[in-house]
C-alpha cells in the first residue's frame, strides 16, 4: 500500500476545503439546514456542477470521475470537517453505488449522468430505520429481519397488472424528504418465497419518465406531494445538519431496480455498498473531530484565566495532545479503509468513537459558552451522537466485525444476523 497522495487528490482536498472555508462557515451551515432542502441549492449546485463532487466515483461513461473510493472519502472528509448539510452521502455514497451494482443499463443511463452533474439527487428508504443493518454493517443483512419480512411489517411490494406497487413506511430516511429518487427497499413473494428486492420510486415526472424505460408512464401520476401514494415528511432530528425524513407509501409504483427478480442479488449489493459507505463515513466523521479539535486549540490559545492563555497550562496541553493522538489513529484507520473496503465497518467504529469524544471535550474545554446554542460546539456533538445512532452503535460495529472475522469460533445464526458474538 503506498500512503501518499497523489497531486489531484490533494488538490480535491485543497480546493475543497478552500471552498467550503468561504461559503460553509457556521452562519451559512445554520441557515442551509432551515431551508425546505435542508441544504444549501447553490451551493449543491457549485460542488456538483463545478467541482463534480456527486459523479467522484461514477463511471466515466457515465459522466463521472472514474476515480476510487479514496477520492470520495477526502471529499467528504473535508465536508465533514465543516458540517455541510448536503446530499452527497446519500447520493453518491449510498444510493448511486446500488443503482451502478443493480441497474439495467438504461437505467444507469438514465439515472446516473443526472446523479454525477447533480440535478438529481436520490436516497435509500430502509423499514425500520435500519439501515445500518441493511448494509451490513452490524449483522448479517441475509439473516437479520430488517426488511420486515412474511405476511405483514416493513414494506410490502406486490406484483400486478399495472406494474409493481409498495405499501408500508421506512423512517429516518435520510435526506428523503428532498430526493428526486426514492430507491426502496420492500418484501415481497409473501412467507414461502420471502425475499427482499429494490426498487425505483421518483418524486419527479421527468425522473418517473426515465425509469420507466420509455415505458407508458400513467400509473406515475403527476400528484403535488410525489408519486401516487407517496408521503414524506421531514422530522425533527438530533442533527440538523442531517436532515432525516418518513416516507410513507401507500399502494405507491415503483419499478424494480435490475431486471431479474430471482437472480439479482440485492443483499450481497448492500453489503458491499456498506463497506465502502463505512470507510467514506469514517473519513466524515474523523474531518468531524478534526473540525472540533482545530476550533478548540484556536479557542484556548485566546481564552485567558489569571493572566495567561488557558491552552499553556499543562492539564489543557495534555488533554488535547490526547485527543490529537486520537484523530490521526482514526485518520489512519479512515484512509486504509478507503484503500481497503473491508476494513471500512472496523474504520467506521474508531472514526465514531473518536469524533464523540473530541465532541465532549470541545464542549469542556470552551467552558461556559461551549453548550450554549449560539456556539457550534454542539453541533459537533450532535453530530457524532446522530451518526452513532444511524450507522452504529460503535460496539456493534466491532461486535459484527469480530465475528465475521472469526474471532470467536462457530456462532449461531441468530448471533450473527445480530452482530453479537456469544
Amino acid at each position: 500500500m503506498d500512503a501518499a497522495f497523489t497531486a489531484e487528490q490533494d488538490e480535491i482536498r485543497r480546493t475543497l476545503r478552500d471552498l467550503l472555508a468561504r461559503h460553509a462557515g457556521p452562519g451559512e451551515v445554520r441557515a442551509a439546514v432551515r431551508t425546505a432542502e435542508g441544504h444549501d441549492p447553490a451551493l449543491w449546485r457549485r460542488l456538483a456542477q463545478g467541482l463534480g463532487l456527486p459523479g467522484l466515483a461514477l463511471p466515466e461513461e457515465y459522466g463521472g470521475a472514474g476515480c476510487t473510493p479514496t477520492e470520495l472519502a477526502l471529499a467528504c472528509e473535508e465536508t465533514g470537517r465543516a458540517l455541510l448539510p448536503s446530499p452527497l452521502l446519500a447520493t453518491a455514497v449510498l444510493a448511486a453505488p446500488l443503482i451502478t451494482a443493480l441497474g439495467t443499463l438504461s437505467q444507469r443511463a438514465a439515472l446516473l449522468p443526472r446523479i454525477a452533474d447533480g440535478t438529481l439527487t436520490a436516497a435509500l428508504a430502509v423499514p425500520g430505520g435500519s439501515t445500518a443493518a441493511a448494509l451490513g454493517l452490524t449483522g448479517d443483512n441475509r439473516a437479520a429481519p430488517w426488511s420486515g419480512g412474511g405476511r405483514a411489517g416493513g414494506i410490502q411490494a406486490r406484483h400486478g397488472d399495472g406494474g409493481w406497487r409498495l405499501y408500508g413506511e421506512a423512517d429516518r430516511v435520510l435526506d428523503g424528504h428532498s430526493a428526486g429518487l426514492l430507491l426502496v427497499a420492500a418484501h415481497t413473494g409473501g412467507y414461502p418465497r420471502s425475499r427482499t428486492l429494490l426498487f425505483l420510486v421518483p418524486t419527479e415526472l421527468q425522473v418517473r419518465a426515465e425509469v420507466s424505460g420509455g415505458a407508458s408512464t400513467e400509473a406515475f401520476t403527476d400528484a403535488p406531494s410525489g408519486a401516487e401514494g407517496l408521503t414524506r415528511t421531514r422530522l425533527t432530528s438530533l442533527d440538523e445538519t442531517r436532515p432525516l425524513a418518513r416516507v410513507e407509501l401507500r399502494d405507491t409504483p415503483a419499478v424494480l431496480l435490475g431486471a431479474d427478480t430471482e437472480t439479482v442479488d440485492v443483499c450481497g449489493a448492500l453489503a458491499a455498498t456498506g463497506r465502502t459507505a463505512a470507510a467514506v463515513l469514517a473519513a466524515e466523521a474523523v474531518g468531524a473531530a478534526a473540525g472540533a479539535l482545530e476550533r478548540t486549540v484556536a479557542y484556548v490559545k485566546e481564552r485567558e484565566q489569571f493572566g495567561r492563555a488557558i491552552g499553556s497550562f499543562q492539564a489543557v496541553k495534555h488533554r488535547l495532545a490526547d485527543l490529537y493522538v486520537r484523530v490521526e489513529a482514526a485518520r489512519s484507520a479512515a484512509y486504509y479503509a478507503a484503500w481497503d473496503p473491508a476494513a471500512g465497518p472496523l474504520a467506521l467504529a474508531q472514526a465514531l468513537e473518536t469524533a464523540r469524544t473530541v465532541a465532549g471535550e470541545a464542549v469542556q474545554l470552551h467552558g461556559g459558552i461551549g453548550f450554549t446554542w449560539e456556539h457550534e460546539a454542539h453541533l459537533y456533538v450532535k453530530r457524532a451522537a446522530a451518526d452513532e445512532l444511524l450507522f452504529g452503535p460503535v460496539h456493534r460495529l466491532r461486535d459484527h466485525a469480530a465475528v465475521r472475522a472469526g474471532l470467536f469460533g462457530d456462532v449461531p445464526a441468530q448471533a450473527l444476523a445480530h452482530g453479537a458474538a456469544v
